[in-house]
């Protein structure tokens, strides 16, 4: 495989504090620096992901006369091992599929579940909820990975090239050792996962001899390429059935830090689905994304639906105005967010209760010039449901890519093991996630249970937002999303709109700075104009804190038959194509 250039960024370096109170540090994958970077254009194809390896790898495909979701699994493959803190085959995902012959969107779940044995209280100790660090180390906090049997889903109903050519230049890769980036360095010299120190495998990995890998140096990793070779050899049999099966889930059960107990048999019980799209209109725009467990398809589109009645090109991208209108927006979005989306397949709620065009109206009430900010309490789509109080701790590692092949057909798939390194569980070459820390700690508060409590067999709260906007004709336009914890959110809410209503290409979207909101305090992204607002939005009502926002958004807007991509400035991606 032809390796692509490392391009050696200035990094801008950034304190972390071990709290398990304050949300806003509880984010280890902060700015670890920025690059400049131009909008890309193609004509033909084009791949955007987080690392130039992982791009590479899905151009190869596509060169190959593979497709959108073929070139996804090359994509994921090296992921796993270029970007191994932020996704991997040990993990889960959510992918949409724009079938552009019979014009259809489809999409794939493959999100983590909850091991058979788990129960509501396995985060509850001493009668309290764990702090959030406690929590995602180790075996407890690994759900069932779903990565693997998505794209085997996918590929199985739309791939074009044979399954075991996909896995070619990851498994090249491993063997040959790859050129570790700064981003990873930087990211393992925090020092903040206590399973690269106490979890022996994955500390010889990482830390040889004691010392982390660093960036420019060339890193093998035989074991993920035999494991990568099996898996092409065997299919994804291999992976949830047999001796690899027996070995993830015995690393969870004997983890040196919160041993869990999932076994064998939940890999070989994990089945991926196909879910409908969550959908609808903004200006003249069909924006879809995710259904629940996701909550990014519902909760991307209340932010933006209340917004609609606004002319925002009059107040300008970085206007008080359109501060305090997205915040207010986002903050009456997250209230019902945190209250309300969890795994349907448990809750019996329709999730389109929540974007029913008379509740959303009536939710656009609270968006308003006039009305100072103030926390936001959730709205009431299920009359008389009895729902208790959210207590999730969501953590930002994730990537995600977009892609667009020869014949139109395109995927937008977000990937993540949650935590940075995951749990910290190495097995046979990839990490182990810790995505049950998506659930809520708590099961119940004030004798109400929560929706997102720990149940078995169930798929833990996601913030992932892969999203597809179409034209008015319906013609997909726009393919996004992000990693960012619960940030992703506003992250790929606030890019949509800067195509949409302030006219940006995608890539001055994307590097635009950052605002978000979860219904708690106003973040302005540090180092960027947005820090001038700070005293004009604290006298609309806000608790502004400036902060390094650690977007990763990649997206690709198609113009006139046009492909043009643009790769987040505040991480390592690129867009490649011909």
């Amino acid at each position: 495989m032809r390796k692509p250039l490392i391009l050696v960024t200035s990094f801008f370096f950034i304190s972390f504090i071990a709290s398990a109170q304050v949300r806003e540090d509880r984010e280890p994958e902060a700015d670890t620096g920025k690059a400049q970077k131009a909008a890309f254009e193609s004509q033909e194809y084009m791949v955007v992901a987080a690392n130039p390896y992982a791009s590479w790898a899905g151009k190869n495909i596509l060169e190959k006369g593979g497709n959108a979701i073929d070139a996804a699994i090359a994509v994921q493959a090296m992921l796993t091992l270029v970007e191994p803190q932020s996704s991997g085959i040990g993990g889960g995902a959510f992918i949409l599929y724009w079938d552009n012959e019979n014009k259809k969107l489809h999409t794939f779940d493959g999100r983590e579940t909850a091991p058979q044995q788990a129960s509501p209280y396995i985060f509850i100790d001493e009668g309290k909820p764990m702090r959030w660090l406690d929590a995602v180390v180790g075996g407890k906090a690994v759900g069932v990975p779903g990565v693997l049997k998505a794209l085997d889903m996918a590929h199985k109903e739309f791939g074009e090239l044979e399954w075991r050519v996909l896995f070619d230049d990851a498994i090249t890769t491993a063997r040959q050792g790859f050129t570790v980036s700064p981003r990873l360095e930087r990211l393992l010299s925090l020092d903040i996962h206590p399973g690269l120190n106490n979890f022996v495998t994955t500390q010889n990995y990482f830390k040889p001899n004691g010392n982390i890998i660093t960036a420019g140096k060339n890193k093998k990793n035989t074991l993920l390429a035999n494991t990568l070779l099996q898996i092409a050899g065997n299919g994804v049999d291999y992976f949830y059935s047999g001796e690899l099966a027996e070995k993830i889930a015995e690393a969870t059960r004997v983890a040196t830090i919160n041993p869990g107990f999932m076994t064998a048999t939940d890999l070989g019980n994990y089945e991926a689905k196909k879910r409908e799209p969550i959908c609808g209109t903004y200006r003249n725009k069909k924006i879809c994304g995710m259904a629940p467990p996701s909550s990014g398809g519902i909760t991307v589109y209340q932010i933006l639906k209340a917004l609609e009645k606004y002319e925002l090109e009059k107040f300008g991208a970085q206007s008080t105005e359109f501060a305090h209108l997205f915040s207010q927006s986002s903050a009456l979005a997250f209230a019902d967010r945190n209250q309300y989306i969890a795994d349907t397949d448990f809750t019996n709620l329709p999730a389109v209760s929540l974007i029913n065009s008379a509740y959303l109206n009536q939710r656009a009430e609270g968006v308003d010039l006039k009305l100072p900010f103030s926390k936001a309490e959730p709205g009431k789509p299920y009359m008389n449901a009895q729902i208790g109080k959210d207590h999730t701790a969501e953590l930002p590692s994730t990537s995600h890519f977009s892609i667009v092949d020869k014949k139109g057909n395109a995927v937008s798939m977000t990937t993540s093991i949650e935590f940075m390194f995951g749990s910290g569980i190495m097995v046979e070459g990839f990490l182990l996630n810790n995505q049950l820390t998506d659930f809520s700690l708590a099961p119940s508060k004030d004798g109400r249970q929560a929706l997102n409590r720990v149940e078995p067999n169930k798929r833990p709260r996601s913030s992932m937002s892969p999203t597809m906007v179409f034209d008015e004709d319906g013609k997909l336009e726009l393919i996004i999303g992000s990693p960012g914890g619960s940030r992703i959110i506003n992250y790929v809410a606030q890019t949509i709109i800067n195509v949409v209503d302030f006219d940006m290409d995608i890539q001055t979207a994307i590097s635009s700075p950052r605002i978000t909101n979860r219904n708690d305090y106003t973040a302005l992204e540090k180092g960027t104009n947005l820090v001038e607002l700070e005293e004009s939005l604290k006298e609309k009502g806000h608790n502004v804190r400036i902060l390094d926002l650690n977007s990763g958004l990649h997206g690709i807007h198609i113009i006139d038959g046009k492909l043009v991509g643009g790769a987040d400035p505040r991480r390592e991606g690129v867009a490649v194509g011909r």
